[in-house]
């Protein structure tokens, strides 16, 4: 399956038939793109990442994502520098794309209870494109 076809099923089917949250999502998705194995630990650890608890903190399109980078740089060995650059080149990255790393900001609309469900739906999967890009296009071309 094509990477844009995947990210679109994923994404949708992880919210709608899974419920999970953006971090969650983020994580799965892009470990399944990568061929990389997450540890049940991982996936346990993002199930309060979303805007920290809906709080409206940082994104979990952004912590999921920045989790992951850790796991992916880890994997092709990058050293712990190489590693905080590219969390930090990926926020900077993101922040300019997205116009912003906080959810409250990207999510204008809250966590209300009258909210339709999964209202991220359409920026995770942009999201999602962003982030796959930046691992292909940006980690993958560098050398460890």
């Amino acid at each position: 399956m094509e990477r844009e076809a995947l990210i679109e099923k994923r994404v949708h089917d992880y919210y709608w038939e899974d419920d999970l949250n953006c971090a969650t999502t983020t994580l799965k998705t892009l470990s399944e793109i990568c061929g990389i194995k997450l540890e049940q630990q991982v996936i346990d650890s993002a199930v309060g990442m979303h805007g920290a608890g809906k709080f409206g903190a940082q994104c979990g399109l952004v912590e999921g994502t920045l989790l992951f980078i850790g796991i992916f740089c880890r994997s092709k060995g990058f050293d712990d520098k190489k590693t905080v650059k590219a969390c930090y080149d990926f926020a900077w990255e993101f922040q300019h794309a997205f116009g912003s790393l906080v959810c409250r900001e990207l999510r204008v609309e809250g966590f209300k209870k009258e909210n339709p469900p999964h209202l991220c739906e359409m920026l995770t999967k942009k999201a999602m494109v962003f982030a796959a890009d930046y691992l292909e296009n940006v980690l993958l071309n560098q050398k460890n």
